[in-house]
């Protein structure tokens, strides 16, 4: 029999705000005995002995989508390895360990990866699901006793196994290690006598004598790879090492987490499915229902678990965990733009102390996606910023325009609501019918229209930032920094799709800059590349068509692109393969 769970999302109940419509249409109390009631918590819950089926209709009128009933996979007949609470979140099983392995793990937000990880850590003692009480260390190994976590458990309680973590949000490392420098930070845990290799390797030796707090996110994600490989571990975790990380450093930073392998067990955590593909040996997938529960599924071989995943079915345990596939196009589709120049940029100059920026001109056409690539320092946000006003060119007038602009760092130090903070941007348009179902619902900003910006993830501050830059009235351009970072792969095609749709509903234009390439590859039609040396100098390849650009990108990375025959995403070639080698003689580095 199927297991009936009642999940009610703390964060988003607010019982001073509604009619109390879960009680009042619960079928339990409508017959006199108790379902859905107001907890000592001061917010809904029910006893999970209770939960039926017909709950359903109950939690439907939940104004805030609060509650969830869920019907479990008949095969977890068993309690969760963690539960965060009643009526919260469940987790089932783990990632699975293996040595000299590096095991990729993918997922939708909310699913449980980074509190997978937090377990496995030891930063979270699991409870099997009794989190009204503590449970004996034993009671774990016991229960796990056929499994190979039992004996990881008992090695991890032991303190015989080490661990080296790499946490998800790196930002928040500012705040733990103010005032601190770099080269003093990473002596203190340099237990492999590598550190000056590792930063060599990462670009960032020059940065040493700086304090933390000094240091961009790509920087600061970089010195958190460096510090984590630095440990001498048996088993290594890194949280979405590729957020905040150019192209470039996205490949070198895998290549260094690839050596790790050589002498330990490594599970990595990662939404950017090129960085995934080409830095795992196997993967697992996480499904289930976001803020709900997550399952681990079998361990698969790359190709196929990334496929899988597109696919959003599961062969082997014959479990479709997402009604839709992810497809991308065999080739790269070209839209209709308008021919007519919309906005035209001139040469641009831009000095500072230690940076000189200069652009070739260009402009951009009605309906069009302009997208930018290059490392990091090399002026992208600079070039982003003069186009948007924020910062004034030393040379070349900008023509006014009324422009929509979403920074890379993002503030979450905002008073209010989600619904205040939008409503307070897109004024009227806010109550439409084409606002709500295009962009909000898209997005999944409806469950979160109550909550206090100030305590949302990661990911949710980054679709609020980009509805709120998609929805400013009376604009001519939409210019975003980075709108991937902390968001996973659903959502990043959904945000790609809503600004391709919005562009040519409203005749307006857009610049990206993102560093995903499977991304950029769906999103864009024309690209600027940036070129030069990091933190010195910058200057700009193009606009040309994207796969003029994309080319471009590769070939400075010295990599090639291949086609996945069955979900078309862009993969790495193997170097050196006859595939490789081909596109290579024919100066194609992007797919063919």
């Amino acid at each position: 029999m199927r297991r009936v769970i009642a999940i009610i999302e703390k964060s988003k109940c607010f019982p001073d705000k509604c009619q109390h419509e879960c009680i009042k249409y619960d079928p339990i109390n409508k017959s006199g005995g108790e379902g859905f009631h107001i907890g000592i918590s001061g917010k809904s819950e029910i006893s999970e002995e209770v939960v039926l089926e017909m709950h359903k209709i109950s939690a439907k009128k939940c104004p805030f989508q609060a509650i969830h009933i869920i019907n479990l996979p008949e095969k977890l007949n068993e309690e969760p390895i963690h539960k965060y609470g009643k009526n919260s979140f469940e987790l089932f099983e783990l990632p699975i360990i293996k040595p000299n392995t590096i095991v990729g793990i993918i997922g939708r937000n909310g699913i449980g990866k980074s509190s997978s990880l937090q377990i496995l850590t030891g930063s979270v003692k699991p409870n099997l699901g009794k989190y009204d009480q503590e449970v004996p260390e034993k009671a774990i190994i016991e229960k796990y006793s056929t499994t190979w976590i039992a004996d990881y458990f008992r090695k991890l309680l032991k303190k015989e196994l080490k661990i080296s973590y790499k946490p998800q949000r790196v930002e928040l490392l500012i705040q733990i290690y103010k005032n601190q420098k770099v080269k003093d930070l990473l002596k203190k845990i340099d237990e492999r006598n590598i550190v000056d290799e590792l930063l060599n390797e990462l670009d960032i030796s020059n940065i040493a004598e700086r304090n933390i707090e000094e240091l961009s996110g790509g920087e600061l994600q970089r010195v958190a790879i460096v510090a984590t490989a630095a440990r001498n571990a048996d088993v290594y975790y890194f949280d979405e090492p590729s957020s905040f990380l150019d192209i470039t450093h996205r490949i070198k930073a895998a290549k260094l987490i690839r050596t790790l392998s050589e002498k330990a067990s490594v599970i990595v955590v990662e939404h950017d499915l090129a960085t995934l593909d080409y830095i795992s040996d196997e993967i697992q997938i996480v499904y289930g229902e976001p803020a709900c529960y997550g399952i681990f599924s079998q361990s698969k071989a790359v190709r196929r678990g990334i496929n899988d995943y597109m696919e959003g079915m599961l062969p082997d345990e014959n479990i479709r965990f997402r009604p839709y596939p992810i497809r991308f196009s065999e080739r790269p589709m070209e839209r209709f733009v308008s021919k007519e120049a919309f906005i035209v940029f001139p040469e641009l100059e831009k000095t500072y102390s230690t940076f000189k920026l200069k652009t070739s001109s260009g402009n951009i056409h009605k309906g069009e996606v302009l997208a930018i690539m290059g490392s990091n320092g090399l002026g992208k946000t600079t070039f982003l910023k003069l186009i948007a006003g924020i910062e004034v060119p030393d040379k070349g007038n900008l023509e006014k325009i009324k422009i929509s602009y979403k920074p890379q760092y993002l503030d979450q130090n905002i008073q209010g609501t989600v619904q205040e903070y939008l409503r307070s941007i897109a004024n009227s348009e806010f109550d439409s019918g084409w606002y709500k179902t295009n962009i909000l619902e898209k997005l999944n900003i409806n469950a979160i229209l109550n909550n206090k910006i100030s305590e949302l993830s990661g990911g949710e501050l980054q679709k609020v930032y980009i509805t709120a830059c998609l929805t400013k009235p009376n604009i001519d351009l939409i210019a975003m920094d980075e709108p991937s970072a902390f968001v996973d792969v659903e959502d990043r095609l959904n945000i790609a799709e809503i600004i391709k749709d919005l562009v040519i509903k409203k005749e307006i234009a857009a610049i990206i800059v993102d560093h995903d390439i499977q991304f950029i590859d769906y999103l864009s039609d024309s690209m600027l590349v940036f070129e030069g040396i990091p933190a010195k100098e910058g200057h700009v390849f193009g606009p040309v068509p994207k796969v003029e650009g994309m080319n471009k990108v590769l070939k400075n990375l010295d990599i090639t692109y291949r086609r996945d025959k069955l979900t078309g995403r862009p993969r790495i070639n193997k170097p050196g393969s006859q595939l490789d080698q081909e596109q290579r003689s024919k100066g194609k580095h992007y797919y063919t």
